[in-house]
């Protein structure tokens, strides 16, 4: 047990460093002769499971598409445009509100030339983008440079490639002593480029803020496995269970109790032995790439939906889910017929199969909802976290009998639980027909639809739990007629909840729902929109830092980039939070757009990991900023740094926790 727990906080450990250089993808370059007077240069990477590159036919407004720009061709003119050659994926990305293509596993681009003289030249780079579900990499480019000869050749044209962006003066390249560096102040410009990688570890060692995002879904997955647990414990399936399976293991072992707990609590890790099996069995089926895929796959997406409203209607007392009785007359049959740990599994098995048709919308909705975050150990973690649930009481009830004395008896408010159940399965099914409704553009499931759903769904729910709906499995008697107080308070959460998204259908942010609802873009009538956003903020290092300097205030950098979903996400969730926007008050916010086209007056190159490299945009500024200041290239990244560019505490990284982003924002303010 004690190894199991370990590993559960070393895969959580994993995603908490700080300031990591992440390289998913590395892009190797070839020519390739096609016949004496055409040649193709291709681009090939392998992809690490779980990321994604995006393909080039992407339009303007959504993530970093694959480009292709050249910077000298002689003798040559390109033949078509830049294709992806690789398994190209498409899904509706709600975020951006369209359908983008991109490949996994492994990514491939190929560009064709015809040669137009006996000798040719041509160089240039090709600029593409890569995500995972929790970041994204800045633009990265990949340099190519090739020449050779042709014994027959095209009559030569000069004319050059529709779409492929040529630079006004390739060969003009300066190379300034530091970046940003002005007249008036360059000791100052250089401090700001000084890397600080070794002081962003030290601050993380001392316990500074150390977002993980990885960390965090991890243990939230965990959290909604144990809570599935707990809910399914609670079922008609599971409860009676309880104490018959404990008074069996003490009546068992009379005479020898302690061998009565060790049996319990051999049964307590069978039953996390067997729903682990099925998480794992689930990563070993689909893996990372394929759960990653299905997160966003509209076809898959119906199916999940599909499957949940059949959860929901089993849960709602419209039939019973049931495996076939052979099975479980054979296992129990079996788990009669043998002794010791043999028959202790198979008896945590038999209650596996028994209780089926209570826990397998449970476990259902829990593997639906951890395959749509795309996690390659989420299925295990969750069905840990259930298993963990489900054996608790078996142990403890084996180590305290006299506890069971005090254990509710069966009765409907079971029933009332597996109901609320099926009213929550119904709900989040939504969630899933809101992606394939975006994806396919029918139009049906828009925001404000979407909110007049759940306000209706929650609503029910409410009368159902104060006494007003009766479903064919509720018993109907004397006391089942009253509401008792428990049902009361819960009844006022649900009714309050369904009243709190009515604003919603005009257009208020809602955000405790924002991230099952569709995205505001959806939404037809929007009384907010117009409003204006009057944040004040710098978009260039130098200039905020200056500005910084000379206020004497901290400075808050936001490496950021307009393809990065999960930029916007902490936007709408943790920047808008009144307490956060006064904190950050306190700061001069500088954001740096990683992926910004906009050409710098002159390339400036640098030299990164013994390389020469080009730095051509504003947004390949901000990207060297960010890998050689501070040893990271993933976005979001936010850094507290005091006016001559020295980190204040440890960054910070996708983590929509409004008390955790507080006390990193709180600890740059103390230093």
């Amino acid at each position: 047990m004690k190894k199991v727990l370990l590993l559960i906080f070393m895969l959580c450990g994993f995603g908490s460093a700080v300031a990591q250089f992440h390289e998913p993808v590395n892009f190797s370059v070839k020519q390739q002769k096609l016949s004496d007077t055409e040649f193709e240069v291709i681009f090939s990477s392998p992809v690490e499971p779980g990321w994604h590159v995006y393909g080039t036919d992407i339009k303007d407004g959504g993530p970093t598409r694959a480009e292709l720009t050249l910077e000298k061709q002689q003798g040559v003119k390109p033949n078509g445009k830049l294709r992806a050659t690789g398994k190209v994926h498409r899904a509706m990305d709600p975020m951006f509100d369209m359908e983008v293509p991109y490949m996994e596993g492994t990514a491939s681009f190929s560009q064709r030339f015809t040669i137009t003289e006996p000798t040719y030249a041509v160089s240039g780079y090709l600029t593409y983008g890569a995500c995972n579900d929790m970041n994204c990499l800045p633009p990265m480019d990949v340099e190519f440079s090739f020449k050779g000869t042709a014994s027959s050749v095209s009559p030569k044209e000069e004319d050059k490639a529709v779409g492929l962006e040529m630079p006004d003066n390739p060969d003009n390249l300066d190379n300034p002593e530091m970046l940003g560096a002005t007249e008036d102040s360059v000791e100052h410009a250089a401090s700001l480029w000084t890397p600080v990688v070794d002081d962003l570890k030290a601050l993380s060692q001392e316990g500074d803020i150390a977002s993980s995002s990885t960390g965090m879904s991890l243990w939230w997955i965990f959290f909604m496995g144990f809570l599935g647990g707990l809910a399914a414990l609670l079922t008609p399936c599971v409860w009676p269970i309880i104490p018959m399976t404990v008074s069996f293991f003490l009546k068992r072992n009379k005479d020898d109790h302690r061998q009565a707990i060790r049996d319990a609590v051999t049964y307590g890790l069978s039953i996390v032995v067997i729903y682990m099996a099925l998480g794992l069995l689930v990563t070993l089926l689909f893996g990372a790439s394929a759960l990653n895929a299905m997160s966003t796959n509209a076809v898959f997406n119906i199916f999940f939906f599909l499957l949940l409203l059949v959860f929901a209607a089993s849960f709602l007392g419209g039939f019973e889910i049931t495996l076939p009785s052979s099975w479980t007359n054979a296992v129990d049959s079996k788990a009669s017929k043998t002794t010791g740990l043999l028959s202790i599994f198979l008896m945590a098995f038999t209650l596996a199969l028994v209780s089926f048709s209570c826990t397998g919308p449970i476990i259902g909705f829990l593997l639906v909802e951890v395959a749509s975050m795309g996690n390659l150990v989420g299925p295990a973690i969750g069905m840990l976290g259930f298993a963990l649930a489900l054996a608790l009481p078996f142990t403890l009830f084996a180590l305290f009998p006299s506890w069971l004395k005090s254990v509710p008896k069966s009765g409907n408010w079971m029933n009332c639980i597996k109901v609320c159940l099926g009213f929550l399965e119904l709900a989040f099914s939504l969630k899933f027909l809101s992606v394939a409704d975006l994806a396919y553009g029918w139009h049906i499931l828009n925001r404000e639809v979407f909110l007049c759903l759940w306000i209706v769904i929650f609503a029910l729910m409410g009368a159902y739990l104060i006494g007003w709906i009766r479903f064919p499995h509720d018993e109907i008697d004397e006391e089942s007629s009253k509401t008792s107080v428990s049902r009361f308070f819960l009844a006022l959460g649900s009714f309050a909840f369904a009243l709190y998204m009515v604003p919603g259908l005009w257009g208020a942010p809602c955000k405790a729902v924002s991230a099952f609802a569709p995205p505001m873009s959806t939404q037809s009538f929007n009384l907010s929109q117009g409003e204006e956003q009057n944040n004040i903020h710098f978009e260039d290092y130098e200039e905020g830092m200056k500005y910084a300097q000379s206020v004497g205030k901290p400075v808050f950098l936001d490496f950021t980039g307009y393809g990065c979903v999960n930029c916007r996400k902490m936007e709408a969730s943790v920047f808008t939070h009144p307490e956060v926007q006064q904190l950050m008050s306190q700061y001069v916010v500088i954001s740096l757009w990683v992926d910004d086209k906009t050409k710098l007056p002159e390339p400036i190159v640098v030299e990164e990991n013994g390389e020469q490299k080009k730095l051509r945009t504003v947004g390949d500024k901000w990207s060297y900023l960010q890998r050689h200041k501070f040893g990271a290239n993933a976005q979001p990244f936010y850094v507290l740094v005091n006016s001559e560019g020295r980190p204040l505490t440890a960054p910070y990284s996708y983590n929509e926790d409004v008390q955790a982003y507080k006390h990193f924002l709180e600890q740059g303010l103390r230093q």
